[in-house]
């Protein structure tokens, strides 16, 4: 196959150039290429399909279902890789769950689905990391509710298999009390509040596990700036760190659960309108290495309830690169090279992988998106429902 007339562009920036593909790999570059099968691009980008580390099923039930619906909305929002969250229903911190999940992956032909494996059981003992690392999991993810001698046995798997952990920082003494962030907007609606110090504790602690073992941590969907400074900090000391941070977080704060709103109900709790417009400067300075869509659909049965019994999560994953082309490109925040780098090449590393490049040799994992087309999202569980969007995505 042949692309004709595509504005190529990967995280070494833009060239008008056509590009042969062969059995899924690029195989030539050039202008005024000819011969075989030729699609034209009409002026479109061309760009590296975008990889996700923080993806949960509806209502986080795993199942061959809602697999296959997660890869579809994927592949419909222009995101070749997904990593499944692994604390879902059942948890994946068995064998047996493993083997279902990857079965039920084997039917995915068009977005690629790792997994990562929970590392703490339902009753806080370790899972069994070494076995399910060596059976095909990605990487152990932990939440800091887990106790600093469990959480030092993880690093220590971390260590020997050299891979890197998945960190989600929260207080398990605080964030069982409050469904949003603690501040003015939740003592207005009368609902108990979640501290930003939660977040702010576990990152300086997890830094501290992560220097003194010398091992790669991502943290997951970070909320706060203070916690963007001090992964930041460390990165300069020569930690091996990483900060990720939601789309929703850069963009929205917690005045969106106004009217006891429950698609801005999110995990971790949607920040100060201050802290919303810092997380925006820290994107800007570089210090967020890794962005997400945060994508958690739930049922209406369970978003449409009572604020305190609402699940967490919206869905964004079916938007996702309309979503960052629009609030983040468009709106000036980022380069389209500067958000691939976000969005394709920094997760992709958190995994092991290169990716991010067009050039000859590597995968054709692409997408075709043509900026000159728009549309109107209708989902009343995404938090950008009726907004119009920039883009149209197209699979190769």
């Amino acid at each position: 196959m042949l692309i004709k007339n595509a504005i190529v562009c990967d995280v070494d920036g833009e060239r008008e150039v056509d590009v042969r593909i062969e059995n899924s790999f690029i195989v030539e570059i050039g202008k005024r290429l000819s011969g075989g099968e030729t699609v034209d691009a009409q002026g479109a980008y061309l760009l590296p399909s975008l990889v996700d580390l923080n993806v949960r099923l509806k209502d986080s039930q795993l199942n061959s279902k809602s697999i296959v619906a997660v890869a579809r909305e994927a592949e419909q929002g222009g995101v070749g890789h997904i990593v499944l969250n692994a604390d879902s229903t059942p948890a994946i911190d068995n064998e047996v769950v493993l083997e279902f999940a990857q079965n039920s992956i084997k039917r995915i032909d068009a977005v690629h689905v790792d997994l990562m494996l929970n590392a703490l059981k339902e009753d806080m003992t370790l899972s069994n990391i070494a076995i399910l690392l060596k059976k095909g999991v990605i990487a152990p993810y932990m939440s800091t509710i887990a106790k600093n001698n469990i959480a030092i046995k993880i690093a220590e798997y971390v260590q020997m298999y050299g891979v890197t952990l998945f960190c989600k920082a929260e207080d398990n003494s605080l964030i069982n009390a409050g469904v949003m962030l603690d501040g003015d907007i939740n003592s207005r609606l009368g609902l108990a509040g979640i501290p930003e110090i939660s977040e702010v504790l576990h990152v300086s602690r997890m830094i501290e596990i992560a220097r003194y073992f010398n091992i790669k941590i991502l943290f997951k969907s970070i909320a706060s700036p203070r916690s963007v400074a001090l992964i930041a900090k460390a990165k300069e000391e020569g930690m091996d760190v990483a900060c990720e941070v939601s789309l929703h977080h850069l963009l929205h704060c917690d005045e969106r659960c106004e009217g006891f709103n429950t698609t801005a109900k999110l995990d971790p709790p949607l920040a100060s309108k201050g802290n919303m417009l810092l997380l925006r400067e820290a994107l800007k300075n570089g210090l967020i290495d890794t962005l997400t869509t945060l994508h958690q659909p739930n049922s209406p049965l369970n978003k449409e309830v009572a604020f305190y019994d609402a699940a967490y999560g919206c869905e964004a994953l079916s938007d996702a690169l309309p979503l960052y082309y629009t609030k983040l490109v468009k709106s000036g925040l980022l380069s389209m090279q500067e958000l691939l780098k976000l969005t394709v090449t920094n997760p992709a590393r958190n995994i092991a992988l290169q990716a991010g490049k067009i050039e000859v040799g590597e995968r054709a994992d692409l997408v075709l998106f043509d900026i000159g087309k728009t549309y109107e999202v209708k989902n009343q569980q995404s938090l950008y429902n009726k907004q119009e969007l920039i883009g149209e995505v197209r699979r190769l």
